[in-house]
C-alpha cells in the first residue's frame, strides 16, 4: 500500500505510509500540520487491536490519531493480533525514529530489544517505558540487555548545565546501576521540588527558636526545669496524647542535637527525595520517628523522647545499607570516607545521646530524654527503608520482601500501642509526674 493515510484532523501528525510488507514505515512530513508527542507517535506505531489493556491506554493518551488508522497500523505490525511485535520490526522502528526520544530512553529500548531471546517485544512493556513505569521483570530484561551496550557513562557527558550537572551528582550519590541513572536524569523535571524534607527542617528550626526564646536558653535546652512542659514532647504520663508520639520531633535538646539533624537530613534526605519522590521518603522518615518513639514506650518507659533523630537515623542507616550492598555498582566520589564521616557523626550523636539520658536530671524523678528513638529509626532504615532505595521506580508491592517488613513493623506498631494500654498497670510501674 503505497497510498497515505487519510488524515482524521487539520491538526494532525504527518501521515504515515507503510508497505505491503509491513516491514518499513515512512514519515511523510508536511508544512501545514503539527507533530503530535514522540511518545503518542510511538504508541500510535506500537500499538495493536486485539489487547484491551492497550486499548485502555491508547484512550489515556491525548493522541490525533483516531481508531481507525491505529487499527490499520496495527495490522502491519502485529497482524495476528498477539500484542507483541518481532525485534527485527521494533529495530526497524528504532532505527527510522529513534531521533525523536530522548537519548537514554532510546538506549533503554535498544537493551530491552538486545536482552529479548524469544525475538518479540510486548506492548505494555513499551507502554511502562513510556510512562516511566516498569515492572521488575521489565528492569531485569533492561539491565541484561544494557550489559551488552558500549555507550559512555553518564559522568563522561559534557557541555552540561549547572542544574543538568546537579541532577547527575545525585544520580550518582543515590542510584547504583548506570541505566537507572540515566533513566532518572532523562526524566527528572524539579516538578514537585523535595518539597518534604526542606518543609520539615524549616519547621524544626522555627520551633527551636521559639524555645530558645521563650526559655532563653540555646545550648542543652533540655536541662531548663520547664522544657518538659512543652505540648510537643513525648511523656510517659502524657502518652495517650497520641499526636506526641510524632510531634516530639519539633523539640530538640539543644542546638548541638538540632545541628547534627538538620544537616544529616539535609545531604541525606533531600537528594533521597529528588530520587525517589516525597511519598516514599516520607514514609521511610515518619516510620521512623513512630517506631523510635514506641521502641522508647517499650524499652524506655520512664524516660521522655526529643529530637528527630528516630526520622533521620531511618533515612541515613537505609542510604548507608543501600551503598554497602551495592558497592561495586555506587559510583559516588569518596565513598568510603564520606561513609566513614556519616558514621562517626551519626555514632557521636547517639554517644551524646547515651550520655544525656544517664546524667544527671535537671528534672528528678523525671530523667533526661531517651536514646532508644535512635535505634528504633535504624530497624526502620535496615528493613522498610532498604527495600524503597534498592527498588527505584519499581512498585513495592510486587516486592515480597516488602510485604515481610511492612508485616514485622505493623505487628511491631500493635504490639507497642497493647504494651502502652496495659504493660504499665500490669507491672505496676512507678512513672515520673507529669510536667
Amino acid at each position: 500500500m503505497g497510498d497515505r493515510l487519510p488524515e482524521p484532523h487539520a491538526s494532525s501528525s504527518p501521515a504515515v505510509a507503510a508497505s505491503s510488507e509491513a516491514e518499513e514505515i515512512e514519515v511523510l512530513d508536511s508544512e501545514d500540520v503539527l507533530p503530535m508527542a514522540a511518545e503518542d507517535h510511538w504508541k500510535a506505531l506500537f500499538d495493536q487491536k486485539g489487547s484491551c489493556s492497550c486499548r485502555q491506554a491508547l484512550k489515556q493518551e491525548k493522541s490525533s490519531w483516531d481508531g481507525a488508522e491505529v487499527r490499520k497500523q496495527a495490522e502491519m505490525f502485529d497482524p495476528d493480533n498477539t500484542g507483541y511485535i518481532s525485534t527485527e520490526k521494533f529495530r526497524s522502528l528504532l532505527q527510522r525514529h529513534g531521533s525523536e526520544l530522548d537519548p537514554h530512553k532510546l538506549e533503554v529500548l535498544l537493551a530491552l530489544a538486545d536482552s529479548n531471546s524469544e525475538g518479540r517485544i510486548c506492548y505494555q512493556d513499551f507502554v511502562n517505558l513510556m510512562s516511566n513505569k516498569r515492572s521488575n521483570s521489565f528492569r531485569q530484561a533492561i539491565l541484561q540487555g544494557n550489559r551488552r551496550l558500549c555507550s559512555k557513562a553518564l559522568l563522561e557527558e559534557t557541555g552540561l548545565s549547572l542544574s543538568q550537572r546537579l541532577i547527575r551528582h545525585v544520580a550518582y550519590e543515590t542510584l547504583p546501576r548506570e541505566i537507572d541513572r540515566k533513566w532518572y536524569y532523562d526524566s527528572y523535571t524539579c516538578c514537585p521540588p523535595p518539597w518534604f524534607m526542606i518543609t520539615i527542617t524549616i519547621v524544626e528550626v522555627a520551633f527551636f527558636l521559639y524555645n530558645g526564646v521563650v526559655l532563653d536558653r540555646f545550648v542543652l535546652q533540655v536541662s531548663h526545669p520547664l522544657y518538659l512542659k512543652n505540648a510537643l514532647l513525648y511523656h510517659p504520663q502524657l502518652r495517650a496524647q497520641a499526636w506526641r508520639y510524632l510531634t516530639y520531633i519539633f523539640m530538640h535538646a539543644g542546638i548541638e542535637h538540632l545541628g547534627l539533624n538538620v544537616v544529616l537530613q539535609l545531604l541525606v534526605g533531600v537528594p533521597l527525595e529528588m530520587v525517589h519522590g516525597a511519598a516514599r521518603i516520607s514514609f521511610v522518615y515518619v516510620a521512623g520517628v513512630v517506631a523510635g518513639s514506641l521502641a522508647v514506650s517499650v524499652a524506655d518507659m520512664r524516660a521522655p523522647v526529643v529530637g528527630s533523630s528516630g526520622g533521620v537515623y531511618a533515612l541515613v542507616s537505609a542510604h548507608l545499607a543501600n551503598i554497602v550492598m551495592n558497592w561495586s555498582g555506587m559510583k559516588c566520589q569518596f565513598k568510603l570516607l564520606r561513609m566513614a564521616v556519616a558514621l562517626i557523626c551519626m555514632s557521636f550523636e547517639f554517644g551524646r545521646a547515651v550520655w544525656l539520658r544517664f546524667h544527671p536530671s535537671a528534672y528528678p524523678p523525671c530523667p533526661h530524654p531517651s536514646f532508644m528513638a535512635h535505634l528504633g529509626g535504624v530497624m526502620v532504615g535496615i528493613t522498610l527503608g532498604v527495600i524503597i532505595l534498592r527498588n527505584y521506580e519499581q512498585r513495592l508491592q510486587d516486592q515480597t520482601l516488602w510485604w515481610i517488613f511492612l508485616s514485622i513493623y505493623v505487628i511491631f506498631v500493635l504490639f507497642a500501642i497493647f504494651w502502652n494500654i496495659f504493660a504499665y498497670s500490669l507491672l505496676d510501674l512507678k512513672l515520673p509526674p507529669p510536667p
